[in-house]
């Protein structure tokens, strides 16, 4: 990046597998990471490498980037209640069946609050 180039904020979502503990069966996490850079692909480069990095944080049992980076350019400086990430997907399911299928299959390691 060059002071004359004009940058914005950009999400990065990176998916790996997850490889530890190595025994176990296998998870997957998605990451979004952010990046302020000249364009989507700049972004994409930054984050892709940082993805191998994180990826081999454990010696003996590393996780695995699975290659899929996606970017959303925010609109605004993050902040408070800033929008970091947006995908949208065409499905002829029902909403509860989407939900069943892309978000809640039973098989998430999620943190949920107490109601």
């Amino acid at each position: 990046m060059t002071e004359s180039e004009p940058t914005s904020w950009f999400a990065v979502r990176c998916v790996f597998r997850q490889g530890w503990p190595p025994d176990a069966a296998r998870a997957y996490e998605e990451r979004i990471t952010l990046w302020q850079a000249v364009s989507a692909d700049t972004a994409i480069e930054r984050a892709e490498q940082e993805a191998l990095e994180y990826a081999a944080t454990i010696d003996d049992s590393p996780d695995e980037y699975l290659g899929l980076a996606q970017a959303y350019q925010l609109l605004d400086v993050p902040e408070d209640g800033a929008e970091v990430f947006s995908l949208i997907r065409d499905s002829p399911l029902t909403p509860e069946d989407y939900l069943t299928s892309y978000f809640d299959t039973g098989t998430e390691h999620q943190r949920t609050t107490a109601e």
